[in-house]
């Protein structure tokens, strides 16, 4: 089966989520998203919690108790009780009341697992859901092995789960990017910075996707690769999101994945009620609003998170950056989306701002992007790498250089409208920057290749008015020298051109006769 880098098989998951819209009817993707996502979360902790209950009860002589909650929660199960176990909820899935009895389920489960207490839908009973497409869903959702060892070890759940969010925000278009980036354009961020260890933070975090790339990084690479062998993940989680419904959608995806994380205990504005106020984080990783203008930043004008300049009320994108800076360590690394006006806007003290970081030496990176990649907007949008210190142990020192990464020409088109990297572009991207700042394990030598990348001084920038797009850096592409004497390549195209000049007026005769016959003519 063909392999996407939105991490789906394009299988089982595919033929899911087709049964699953085709139950949609009227209702909204932005409604039916808790709904299917809510099932799928029950029948996920259902299966590993029931796989559990049956070991218990081969255990029994031996004093297992199959109905003592300890039991599970020692190897990190989640409790789940009777009346919200997924043999209950299929057993009644024909019935009229099985809205209700959903949604005591869930109340049942947050009841018994505090770590889940406000996050889990509960709207099922609600009359505008079809309570016989409820019921066909659940019997759909039944089939599907999610929780159980064998399903864990193949990861159905991050495969499906995943699947429905990229699809979810294909249906929902500019509401549903605003919760979810691209896999390909995370994992791009993540292996750029390389969270093996460390306090990672997204101050504006969706549905988590940031944070379950970051933990997947540290388990793909933990033999060794720059995590010194260690075997457990030694990432600490930080997040938070404005966003009432897709907070819990982030800790939902969270727990799914056993990601202890900490998003607040509830949803704020990151910029008017930060939750995590004295934080410096190792890595921060973020997509954040586009341009957003309704950020309220009047309200802000002498906060102290300012200290390259006041950003402007009509465009939140500076508030955002300096927003990373204030919450980075001493070494901290900051790896992020912007759109491309970013790079080069001088409106409303914009230039400015973008002068006094690039002089404060703490730009390392900057990626375009190709177009398409992103469901909310088909807008370019670029990646900035930031670091706070660009003379430490960990890589080379490489004050006042800075990499420029033309990335425009790569990805591949999926469907009509949207294009995703490939593997082979995520590595071509974050192998140059591993290399240019010095990687240890890096083996070859940096070299700037025409058209792609550019390592760049301080006085480069300055002579392009600190203006960050790569274009104007990395050049043109070499065009390979294909050996054939140019008096016999001019003799060729002249050839060619005058062919195809005559054929065009044949064309045009054609077509006037044409016109002539059916009375159009001259």
């Amino acid at each position: 089966m063909a392999k996407q880098n939105n991490g789906a098989t394009l299988g089982f998951e595919k033929q899911l989520w087709l049964a699953a819209d085709a139950l949609r009817s009227n209702m909204d993707a932005a409604e039916y998203k808790h709904v299917v996502l809510g099932l799928i979360f029950l029948k996920y902790i259902s299966d590993a919690f029931e796989e559990q209950h049956s070991r218990l009860e081969a255990e029994a002589a031996e004093g297992a108790d199959p109905e003592d909650p300890d039991e599970y929660r020692a190897i990190n199960v989640f409790w789940v009780p009777k009346e919200a176990r997924w043999s209950t909820l299929k057993a009644n899935a024909k019935q009229p009341a099985i809205g209700k009895i959903v949604d005591d389920a869930m109340l049942a489960i947050e009841r018994d697992n505090p770590s889940l207490k406000g996050v889990l839908p509960k709207e099922y009973a609600r009359p505008a859901l079809d309570k016989q497409r409820l019921g066909q869903l659940i019997d759909l959702v039944s089939d599907i092995g999610l929780g159980d060892e064998t399903s864990r070890s193949k990861d159905i759940l991050g495969r499906v789960y995943e699947y429905f969010l990229t699809q979810f925000a294909s249906a929902e278009g500019k509401k549903g990017g605003q919760f979810y980036t691209p896999r390909c354009v995370v994992r791009v961020l993540v292996e750029m910075l390389a969270p093996y260890t460390g306090r990672v933070y997204d101050p504006c975090c969706g549905s988590g996707g940031m944070f379950v790339q970051s933990v997947e990084f540290v388990h793909a690479h933990r033999s060794g690769n720059g995590n010194g062998g260690k075997t457990a993940v030694d990432v600490s989680i930080f997040g938070q999101e404005s966003n009432h419904t897709t907070w819990r959608l982030a800790r939902m995806n969270l727990a799914l994945r056993g990601i202890d994380g900490n998003l607040g205990q509830e949803h704020a504005d990151s910029f008017h009620r930060d939750l995590h106020p004295d934080l410096k984080a190792d890595y921060v990783l973020a997509n954040p609003p586009f341009n957003d203008s309704n950020w309220n930043g009047d309200l802000l004008r002498n906060d102290k998170r300012w200290v390259y300049g006041i950003p402007p009320a009509s465009n939140a994108n500076f508030a955002w950056v300096q927003h990373f800076i204030h919450h980075l360590a001493p070494t901290g690394m900051a790896g992020f989306v912007l759109a491309n006006g970013s790079m080069a806007s001088n409106q409303s003290g914009e230039g400015e701002i973008r002068k006094a970081i690039v002089e404060a030496d703490l730009v390392d990176c900057m990626i375009a992007l190709p177009s398409q990649l992103f469901y909310a907007a088909q807008i370019p949008v670029c990646l900035w790498f930031l670091t706070r210190d660009k003379r430490n142990r960990r890589f080379r020192h490489r004050r006042g250089e800075t990499l420029f990464v033309d990335a425009r020409e790569l990805g591949t088109m999926v469907d009509r409208v949207h294009r995703e990297l490939t593997d082979e572009d995520i590595r071509k991207i974050a192998g140059a920057y591993h290399v240019w700042r010095g990687d240890k394990d890096g083996e070859s030598e940096y070299q700037d290749v025409p058209g792609f990348c550019k390592g760049a001084s301080l006085d480069d920038i300055r002579h392009h008015g600190y203006v960050l797009t790569p274009g104007r850096y990395v050049g043109a592409a070499e065009v390979e020298d294909d050996g054939e004497p140019f008096d016999e390549k001019m003799a060729q195209l002249s050839t060619q051109l005058r062919s195809q000049l005559e054929e065009s007026a044949r064309l045009d005769r054609v077509i006037w006769a044409n016109l002539e016959d059916i009375g159009y003519g001259k």
